[in-house]
């Protein structure tokens, strides 16, 4: 006991008794990270996650001065952006880092995809990494809607109105957001809700199970060079592959503050529900290619709704995501298959151009 303390000192030694700080840093340095020329994108599920943690800080500094509620939502976070000492950053922070958060969480899944790391053992990893993805584009769509000004409010009638068509459960569905049948203040208290209960109890779960399984199974190793056979180069998770990580922390915090203090959020006009909606009226970037590709399908395909088919076609598609562990078979016996790589390609190459098109092609509904 004496060595321990003169090695760590008397509050790790008090803190080691009572919480086993010890067996925490042997796992630590025992836990290695594989080496090759992939290992790069290793450091997006750290960057995800601490994104995920400004997140939360800075949605907590803001609930101190939101008002959820139709009457006072748009002046609350008008009192903070212009009395409240750096309320305009902190909310341009959170703003920013919920878009940086979900493209670093989009690049991590197509990174993991085409790397096929959803190999067995590894299914139930990637089962919890895309109902992360969900989550987070549920995060974006309840929280687009607090500030309660004109672009929100549209995009959101537009949203629940797209919802509503999902076969069956559309209508249940869209009353559940709205709370009624139109968006007014029941749906902003549910989309607050939702916003800062729900889906975090749902994240955390979530986050709590991928982190777990990561840990337990440790990180995949690329197909090719699993294949190669040999001795493989790791590097000790600590201290060496925390420092880089943590690198990439301090980065993506230097691009928030920067995005934050050159390009502020503007909170717009208050909502008005009985204005006309604005023209060239758009979702936020990461639905804009699902905007897209239900503005370019046309009024009926084989006697159903365009809209109708659309929706189902995401659904599915969504659902053919979270199965490719299961469809994979070639994958999973480890032998060579390029037929998945090629469909992540195809997807990724899809929503690059959907969104595109989306930003630069003059809008015609």
């Amino acid at each position: 006991m004496g060595s321990r303390d003169t090695r760590h000192g008397r509050l790790w030694t008090w803190l080691d008794e009572r919480l086993g700080l010890a067996e925490l840093e042997k796992l630590a340095k025992k836990k290695e990270v594989p080496v090759h020329r992939h290992t790069v994108w290793y450091y997006l599920g750290g960057m995800t996650l601490f994104l995920f943690a400004v997140q939360v800080a800075t949605g907590i500094l803001l609930l101190f001065y939101y008002r959820p509620s139709a009457e006072e939502a748009y002046e609350s976070i008008q009192f903070l952006m212009a009395e409240v000492q750096f309320g305009w950053l902190i909310r341009s922070i959170h703003a920013w880092s919920a878009n940086l958060m979900i493209l670093t969480l989009f690049v991590h899944l197509f990174s993991v995809l085409l790397l096929k790391a959803y190999r067995p053992p590894r299914e139930i990893t990637w089962f919890s990494g895309v109902g992360l993805l969900g989550l987070a584009l549920g995060f974006g769509f309840t929280g687009y809607l607090l500030p309660w000004n004109t672009l929100a409010y549209f995009a959101t009638k537009v949203g629940t109105e797209i919802t509503g068509v999902v076969p069956v459960v559309g209508l249940f569905l869209a009353r559940i957001l709205r709370g009624g049948d139109e968006v007014t203040g029941a749906a902003l208290t549910r989309f607050y809700g939702i916003h800062v209960a729900v889906l975090p109890a749902l994240a955390g779960v979530l986050i709590g199970l991928h982190l777990y399984l990561v840990q337990k199974l440790g990180m995949s190793v690329p197909p090719g060079v699993e294949r190669a056979g040999g001795p493989r180069r790791t590097m000790p998770f600590f201290p060496s592959f925390l420092l880089r990580d943590l690198v990439g922390w301090l980065s993506a915090l230097a691009i928030l503050a920067a995005l934050a203090a050159y390009y502020p959020i503007e909170l717009g006009q208050k909502a008005d529900p009985f204005a006309s909606a604005p023209a060239g009226i758009r979702p936020e970037w990461y639905f804009m290619f699902m905007f897209q590709t239900l503005k370019y399908l046309p009024s009926y395909i084989l006697g159903i709704e365009g809209e109708v088919v659309g929706v189902v076609g995401f659904g599915l598609a969504g659902l053919f995501l979270l199965l490719i562990p299961l469809l994979d078979r070639r994958t999973a016996r480890g032998e060579p298959s390029r037929m998945f790589t090629w469909i992540g390609i195809a997807i990724i190459a899809y929503m690059v151009v959907l969104t595109y098109l989306g930003y630069t092609v003059s809008p015609t509904k």
